[in-house]
């Protein structure tokens, strides 16, 4: 829980990292603003009493000496304001995105795995913005509104204490009860968040699935779907526009009750031989306006900080969820082997899937994991990427068990090609490179290794792939992977079914080109039983129904005529 509490304050500290003096500049000016609107209403009461020639009142041309320096230090204040509020937002939010980011990214695999991204995705858009318009912009507002209040209260008491008494008398009940009401929007803040990621989520399935959508001529049930998150969504935002009404709608009640029973009161005290003068009065219902103002906004105001920093509780919760502890060994690179003693896994506890794996693959051969659907081939493959630590057995990487590896260490040492590569809309040298800097012989080595160079030399390294690849073929796309890997020198490489949605000649070239690395271990799963391929491997691995039926080179396997004769007879 600790942990958790540190986190959420390391998020808020970002608004404020490296911003603080922009902030308390910005404070000032809000500050000033503040005691502007005072002066304003004490010039207003000098004007009128000048008018009226009351006793002890300031000549007309003081007067106008006042407001010729009011007016030049408000305008300062302005351009302070000009100067330092858009920074200090501008730098809070992107420290505040920053920041989250770099946390999501220190998750594991496994842990992310398991999350839902539309709750990240919410929370650094719609919540985000949220946090902005209702915490950091009203954080400011608070400073201007505070001295409004204290400030007409403090003047207003100078002048007259009982008519004082009387503007925070009709004013008192309204206030309770808008700050009862404000109370309600910290959970229909919430709420709308929640909604809003329920409202990504469907929205990212049904663009992902744009082509599964229309094969099965699913759109009418699809849009059921979308129709009915979205109403959710604005069903939320409704209730949350009506609480943000009442509570409205009781500061401005308050508000009029306030003036009236102020200007009635004061001109009741006139009549009744007072010592107050029209200005003073005229100024008190001026003022009202610096108090009523706070009254009306501060329940919202502070419900609305409430509700953001719930928001920002909510963010903390999800990076902080199923943090992976790791290890603490490091792996520079496999020199021996992979070793696997009777490992056992299941994603119910009640459901095995592995049962008792035992296996070695050593460093700088290729090995094949072949079986019929469902026999846990991928399974098995994830385990060996550290995909989840709550598995029977040892798996051991050169005697260390990859539980006492440091994650980003086994990153380092072991790379995946899946069987739907993610690409990114940049160039196919970005895409390759993922962004980083590399010698140019080191990235002309990994192009010309994973037969890249007749793409790049049609095209240009420079060519942009499109959104998720869209300009590449899935051939393209294994090369850029297998290009990846090599860049990072990784020492095992784990293809899980990279060939499956390929054309078989396609399939059969980046097949070849897997095989053909050399000094790295590679680890395939594989669906297709190609002689010709499958006699190119080390060791073939065998499962059946999650359990290691053989293993062996193709031959010797052939020569057996067991479970692989079978499945290879078979698939011929």
């Amino acid at each position: 829980m600790a942990r958790e509490k540190s986190l959420y304050k390391q998020l808020c500290g970002r608004f404020f990292h490296k911003n603080r003096t922009v902030f308390g500049l910005a404070a000032f000016s809000a500050l000033f603003s503040g005691f502007g609107g005072l002066i304003v209403s004490w010039i207003l009461k000098e004007l009128i009493d000048t008018a009226a020639k009351e006793p002890g009142a300031m000549s007309f041309r003081t007067d106008l000496i006042l407001i010729a320096i009011f007016m030049g230090l408000m305008f300062l204040s302005f351009m302070l304001d000009y100067a330092t509020r858009p920074r200090f937002l501008r730098r809070a939010m992107r420290q505040y995105r920053d920041y989250a980011f770099e946390r999501l990214m220190d998750k594991g695999i496994s842990t992310f795995r398991d999350e839902s991204t539309a709750t990240y995705l919410s929370a650094l858009t719609n919540d985000a913005a949220s946090i902005e318009t209702n915490y950091l912009t009203k954080l400011l507002s608070l400073f201007t509104m505070s001295v409004m209040f204290f400030g007409s209260i403090t003047l207003m008491l100078w002048y007259s204490p009982l008519l004082t008494a009387v503007a925070v008398g009709v004013t008192l009940l309204p206030l309770i009860a808008s700050i009862l009401t404000g109370s309600k929007m910290v959970p229909a803040e919430k709420t709308v968040s929640d909604k809003n990621g329920s409202f990504t989520a469907i929205l990212t399935d049904c663009l992902g699935g744009f082509s599964v959508i229309k094969s099965f001529q699913a759109e009418r049930e699809i849009y059921r779907l979308f129709a009915a998150r979205n109403r959710e969504l604005e069903d939320s935002k409704f209730s949350r526009e009506r609480i943000k009404t009442v509570v409205g709608m009781i500061g401005a009640f308050a508000g009029m009750l306030a003036q009236l029973g102020v200007f009635v009161a004061g001109t009741y005290l006139i009549l009744s031989g007072r010592d107050l003068t029209t200005g003073t009065v005229m100024m008190f219902v001026n003022l009202m306006n610096f108090m009523i103002q706070p009254i009306s906004e501060l329940p919202g105001l502070l419900a609305g900080c409430k509700a953001s920093l719930g928001l920002i509780k909510k963010l903390s919760d999800a990076l902080e969820a199923n943090s992976e502890a790791g290890g603490t060994e490091t792996l520079t690179s496999l020199e021996n082997a992979i070793t696997l003693r009777d490992v056992r896994f299941g994603y119910d506890e009640e459901k095995e899937i592995l049962h008792g794996i035992n296996a070695s693959f050593e460093a700088g051969k290729a090995y094949a994991i072949v079986g019929a659907s469902g026999s846990g081939k991928s399974t098995l493959l994830n385990l060996l990427m550290s995909a989840s630590a709550n598995y029977g057995g040892e798996i051991r990487m050169d005697g260390t068990e990859i539980r006492d590896i440091r994650p980003e260490s086994l990153y380092e040492c072991v790379s995946v090609i899946q069987q739907n590569v993610f690409v990114f809309n940049a160039s196919i040298r970005d895409n390759v490179t993922m962004f980083r800097d590399f010698p140019k012989e080191e990235l002309d080595v990994a192009i010309s290794h994973a037969h890249l160079d007749e793409l790049i030399g049609k095209r240009g390294e420079n060519t942009l792939c499109g959104e998720n690849g869209s300009g590449l073929s899935g051939g393209e796309k294994q090369r850029i992977s297998i290009a990846r890997s090599l860049l990072r020198k990784s020492s095992v490489l784990l293809a899980d079914e990279a060939t499956a949605a390929l054309d078989a000649q396609t399939a059969w070239q980046v097949s070849n080109d897997i095989l053909d690395l050399e000094g790295i271990t590679r680890i395939v799963v594989t669906h297709s039983l190609e002689e010709g391929i499958l006699q190119r491997y080390d060791g073939i691995l065998v499962l059946k129904d999650g359990r290691a039926e053989e293993f062996g080179t193709f031959d010797e396997l052939m020569a057996n005529k067991g479970y692989f004769h079978a499945l290879f007879t078979v698939s011929q």
